[in-house]
């Protein structure tokens, strides 16, 4: 079992950053992939930036190189980095870990264990 708790969201101006933040814990914590999912009113959760044990990662394209992902090993903390915001971001964004798969998966349905997410708003 894994437990998985994610913080930092809020409200920024479009153009603007902020840093969501996901501990892990549990039995299993240290050997499991790991990525963001966002969404929106209305629409299906989306897989945005997901993380292997290995360190591979994948994005989805609308958050490409403006949105990171990573991850502090020493306390066990993913992070998501998201820059250059834009009013379409707003949703409820979550964490969530599942199989330590080789290669990334941004399939929401391929995780498991869940935060209970933390809105981030943009404004125009």
């Amino acid at each position: 079992q894994v437990q998985v708790e994610e913080s930092g969201g809020g409200s920024v101006q479009a153009g603007g950053s902020l840093r969501l933040s996901c501990t892990a814990s549990g039995s299993t914590s240290s050997a499991v992939s790991m990525g963001w999912f966002r969404q929106a009113p209305g629409k299906e959760r989306q897989g945005l930036a997901v993380m292997t044990t290995n360190g591979r990662t994948a994005y989805a394209d609308s958050v490409k190189d403006r949105f990171t992902i990573s991850q502090d090993n020493t306390n066990r903390t993913l992070y998501l980095q998201m820059n250059s915001l834009k009013p379409e971001d707003t949703a409820v964004y979550y964490c969530a870990a599942g199989p330590n798969y080789i290669f990334p998966q941004t399939d929401p349905q391929k995780y498991y264990y869940w935060g209970q997410g933390t809105q981030v708003a943009v404004s125009s």
